[in-house]
């Protein structure tokens, strides 16, 4: 049973009933893990700054990680992709029980944890991300990672292979 206690989220439990990155739903075939993405360098370096204990300590161990304050620096492609937290809520994209939004769920999900409802929605929600995928491909030269930097970023932040 992992228990939880963040800035974010107290008392929370939750229990991994599948291996650590194994039995993933056939539909979600994410290209990166939560540590290749965390090396990579996503969401400023502070998404989990505060809820490191939660995952496994070779995840951070090269990390790229802003614990004072979002830094675009620790971004792989050093440009902002995301929306704030309170977006993310005005649009009714977080669901309960992951208050820090999708890559919180994927963690959750890579960890082992499975419930059901909200593993459908955030995988189709994943699903319908990969459309910015298609257009690298389609406005950009193969490899070439000047081009589409935002989507670029954005498609990391969704476990999505970048460098296409």
């Amino acid at each position: 049973m992992i228990v939880v206690n963040d800035k974010m989220q107290s008392g929370y439990e939750y229990e991994c009933i599948e291996p650590e990155g194994r039995n993933f739903d056939p539909l979600f075939t994410p290209e990166l893990t939560p540590k290749e993405m965390l090396e990579l360098g996503v969401f400023e370096g502070h998404y989990f700054t505060d809820c490191q204990n939660e995952f496994p300590a070779d995840w951070f161990t090269k990390a790229k990680i802003s614990k004072e304050k979002p830094d675009l620096d620790c971004n792989c492609f050093k440009v902002k992709a995301r929306m704030s937290l309170l977006e993310w809520r005005r649009k009714g994209w977080i669901y309960s029980p992951d208050p820090r939004g999708w890559f919180q769920w994927y963690c959750r999900y890579f960890m082992g944890r499975r419930i059901p409802q909200v593993d459908r929605m955030q995988i189709k929600r994943w699903r319908g991300f990969r459309r910015h995928k298609a257009q690298l491909v389609l406005h950009c030269k193969a490899f070439d990672i000047t081009c589409r930097l935002r989507q670029r970023q954005a498609l990391l932040q969704w476990g999505y292979d970048p460098f296409v």
